[in-house]
Parts: structure tokens; C-alpha cells; sequence
């Protein structure tokens, strides 16, 4: 294992999932995103993308046999629409913080300055990446009993439809159907002491303001504005 890696923080992870590896590069890969071996080529490190890759069909096999089981009077409409929620990248981000993924990730020095630990759509793939790693490292029943010990609650919260909504996912969706246009984020007022800010963000389309929205955090604060933007356009129920 390279000197670059820390190996302490590769335990920590470990310890943090209660699950130790029996092959410490699966987990080392996993762990690697991109940025990192491109700052570093004449190693020929390994990124997580390809473990990405297949982390993501397991995830989705075993959510699927879970709700199957789980819900056996729901149609097979219904079950698609749960699974497509539960392994969405907001709940596995959301997964990836409840246990701190991101402190372990080995990230490239741009990266880490840019927040990349914070990073929603890191967080997520990185996730998968775990979640294909252990497969190969332990098996189908290990990577399962993982998974549904981090989506579970979601699981269940997405048969109730109480779960995350990916407000900014879906008005890029809705804006996109009339070209290549992105909305963009503006932090336009922030109010509080530092434990305690709230965050007031605004949305925009070519310069047109469609609202703000504020939370205890700039993703916060930016669901809320795409949401709002989403009820002006008459794309959301009131």
C-alpha cells in the first residue's frame, strides 16, 4: 500500500462501519476518488469509478429483493418508483454523512479545497463504491446487511412518502426540457452566529430570478429555493 495512503484512517473507517475488510485495497480503492491518483500518475494508483460501477448494481439488487419481500401487496409500478428513490444520490449522500464517509475519502489537494468532502455527488459514488467493494470483499449477504443497516429507515419513509425530495434535481429536469440551461445558486444573505446561521439562497435562470429559499445550510437553503422555484412554474402541488 502506497505511503500516500494513511492506513490509521483506513481502520478508523472500519471501525466507524463495525466491519473490517479482508482485503485492505478493496476498501483503499474504494475510498480513492479520482482526483487523487491524477495528482499523483507516476504511482498508477486506482480510482473507486470502476467499483462505483458495480457497488451500484448491488445496491440496487438488494434493495430490490428487500422491498420485494417487504411489500408484498405493491405492484411492480410502485416497488420501480421506491427503489428509484431509496438509491438516489441525495439518500445515499445523506447515507455517506451519517457516517462520516467523506472525513475518510482520499481526495486530490483542488479537490479537498473545493469542499469535496461535502460534496453530494462524491458522497454518493463513494458510497456505491463501499457497497461494491465489500461485495467482492465478503459477499452478497454481508454487502446486503450493510446496505440495509444505512437505508432502511429511508426504505420505510419512502413507502410512507415522507422522504428526501431532490427539489434542485428536479427543476434542472424541468428547465433543461427547453435547452441546455442550468439554474444557478446565490447565497444572498446569511443571518445568525456561526453555530447557529441560517442561509437565504437564490435561485436564477439566465439572470430571472424564480425565489429563494433559506435553511441551516447552503444545500439546505438551495432545496428550498428549488422548490419554490418548482411551485412558481406550477410544477408541484401546493
Amino acid at each position: 500500500m502506497s505511503d500516500l495512503y494513511n492506513n490509521e484512517n483506513i481502520i478508523n473507517f472500519e471501525k466507524a462501519i463495525g466491519i473490517e475488510f479482508n482485503n485492505k485495497l478493496l476498501l483503499q480503492r474504494a475510498l480513492t476518488h479520482k482526483s487523487f491518483p491524477n495528482e499523483n500518475k507516476i504511482l498508477a494508483l486506482k480510482d473507486n469509478e470502476r467499483l462505483e460501477f458495480l457497488g451500484d448494481s448491488v445496491l440496487s439488487l438488494s434493495v430490490s429483493t428487500y422491498i420485494f419481500k417487504k411489500f408484498s401487496n405493491f405492484p411492480e409500478g410502485e416497488l420501480a418508483k421506491m427503489r428509484a428513490v431509496v438509491v438516489s444520490a441525495p439518500i445515499l449522500a445523506e447515507a455517506a454523512k451519517n457516517i462520516n464517509l467523506g472525513d475518510y475519502l482520499f481526495l486530490g489537494k483542488g479537490e479537498e479545497m473545493t469542499g469535496g468532502r461535502e460534496r453530494d455527488s462524491i458522497l454518493a459514488d463513494a458510497m456505491e463504491a463501499i457497497f461494491g467493494a465489500l461485495y467482492l470483499d465478503q459477499g452478497f449477504t454481508a454487502v446486503g446487511d450493510f446496505i440495509l443497516s444505512l437505508l432502511k429507515e429511508d426504505i420505510i419513509n419512502v413507502a410512507k412518502g415522507n422522504h428526501i425530495q431532490d427539489y434542485k434535481t428536479m427543476l434542472q429536469e424541468v428547465i433543461q426540457q427547453d435547452g441546455n440551461i442550468r439554474p444557478e445558486y446565490e447565497v444572498i444573505d446569511e443571518e445568525g452566529p456561526d453555530h447557529n446561521k441560517t442561509f437565504i439562497v437564490a435561485v436564477k435562470i439566465e439572470d430571472n430570478s424564480l425565489g429563494s429559499g433559506q435553511g441551516s445550510s447552503k444545500k439546505e437553503a438551495e432545496q428550498e429555493a428549488a422548490k419554490f422555484a418548482l411551485h412558481k412554474l406550477n410544477k408541484l402541488e401546493n
